[in-house]
């Protein structure tokens, strides 16, 4: 189908709109009470678009990156990494570049335009399904931070266990329903993504403060002698090696999807053509705490990294103040999912409403569709983290599906459907 300029908002009414008004109709554009309401919202700030962008990105999948140098060696690892940042910039830019064209103001409106309803509806899927999958992880990974797990038949000790012992308040059901009610439905009732700007930048420093002390604890190791020669290389002495090696693809493509919240970031920024930038500079940030975790936790914990690297803190790192160093690291990084959550929710309302309302007027402007679907969600993801003891192979599944048709495969698509006027 040809691209051209206003074929969205003819074929897809209802697509014309991102979960919010951009910030011209934040000042009023039908004047009266809106502009009383919101004249105080002049468009996000660069720093602002940076933090939440990061944040959308920074999630789970870090904590799995040292388990893939173990799985690709430190170079081709390292290698990998930086060449997914390239590969999710040069995508990202495709994506922008037709969404101008068609004047889009949502991934799922350039790919509507692109092929049509059921391409549209098919976005819409991959991101419900990619986005309810990482929250339920990030919720499990809380549980078992906060509250323990138990695997093999070895009880994991979680922080308010070892702080103050076994008790029913500090079990996984209350501590998460506490932590749903107290912070994830607070921050999840904000309306506009800039809103999220300070809890974006504080889930940023907090993710830097998990690198810090990982990076620290290694070079001290390393200072001691007590730090083997890691891995350079994978070692393929049979097929199955081989086929080891594709383990580690779903968990830098997870990494790296923020697409789905790049237009409402956009939208909402005081000078549009500012968004080129942001990317690169959220990229840089993200590639640098990536790179910096999988060395130094590789270096760190060796051939006994595991597929959660937090779950190597639980033990005795073997040098001073161990236990005070552990309980920091999975401390603030528990924080920081907890703070990232808002960020990915804010792209699955927008587009699980988009699938079940399609013709219903914009999400922001009825607050009891709004207020009820931010409920139920919450509520499904509260019970599958429950009841769920560990999903990382559907963690796998969707960064191998979901994750990888919206960050690489859609935009491709978009570009190569396009024909000249």
């Amino acid at each position: 189908p040809e691209m051209t300029t206003g074929a969205v908002t003819e074929s897809f009414p209802e697509s014309s709109e991102p979960l919010l008004p951009t910030k011209r109709r934040w000042e009023g554009e039908d004047g009266g009470g809106d502009e009383a309401a919101f004249h105080e919202f002049n468009g996000a700030s660069f720093a602002g678009a940076v933090f939440n962008l990061s944040t959308t990105i920074v999630g789970a999948g870090i904590m799995a990156l040292p388990a893939t140098m173990k799985v690709l060696g430190l170079v081709p690892g390292l290698v990998m990494i930086v060449l997914a940042a390239f590969l999710t910039d040069a995508s990202v830019e495709l994506l922008m570049r037709f969404s101008r064209v068609v004047g889009a103001p949502s991934y799922g409106a350039v790919m509507g335009d692109a092929f049509g309803w059921w391409g549209r509806r098919l976005l819409q899927v991959c991101v419900v399904v990619n986005n309810v999958g990482v929250m339920i992880v990030y919720m499990i990974i809380i549980g078992d931070v906060l509250s323990g797990t138990s695997s093999g038949g070895e009880h994991h000790y979680g922080v308010l266990e070892g702080w103050f012992g076994t008790h029913w308040w500090n079990g996984r059901f209350f501590v998460l329903l506490v932590t749903t009610l107290g912070v994830f439905t607070p921050l999840a009732c904000f309306k506009r993504v800039d809103s999220l700007s300070y809890t974006s930048a504080i889930s940023v420093a907090l993710a830097v403060v998990f690198v810090v002390i990982t990076a620290g604890i290694a070079i001290v190791k390393l200072i001691r002698g007590q730090i083997p020669m890691p891995k350079l290389f994978p070692a393929v002495p049979d097929l199955a090696s081989v086929w080891e090696l594709f383990t580690a693809v779903p968990v830098l493509v997870t990494a790296y999807v923020c697409h789905y919240n790049v237009h409402p970031i956009h939208n909402e920024l005081k000078e549009s053509s500012q968004i080129k930038p942001i990317v690169h500079t959220s990229l840089a940030l993200c590639s640098t705490v990536y790179i910096t975790t999988s060395f130094f936790g590789y270096l760190l914990f060796g051939e006994s990294t595991l597929a959660d690297v937090l779950a190597n803190f639980d033990s005795n790192l073997g040098i001073p103040y161990s236990s005070v160093l552990s309980d920091a690291v999975r401390v603030s990084y528990a924080i920081h999912l907890m703070l990232v959550f808002p960020m990915i929710f804010h792209a699955l309302r927008l587009n699980l409403d988009g699938l079940l309302f399609s013709s219903a007027r914009p999400l922001s402007s009825d607050n009891r569709r709004f207020g009820v679907m931010t409920a139920v969600l919450l509520l499904v993801i509260f019970i599958s983290a429950n009841f769920i003891p560990s999903i990382w192979d559907a963690f796998q599944f969707t960064g191998a599906t979901a994750a990888v048709c919206i960050a690489f495969i859609f935009p491709a698509a978009i570009t190569l459907s396009a024909k000249p006027n």
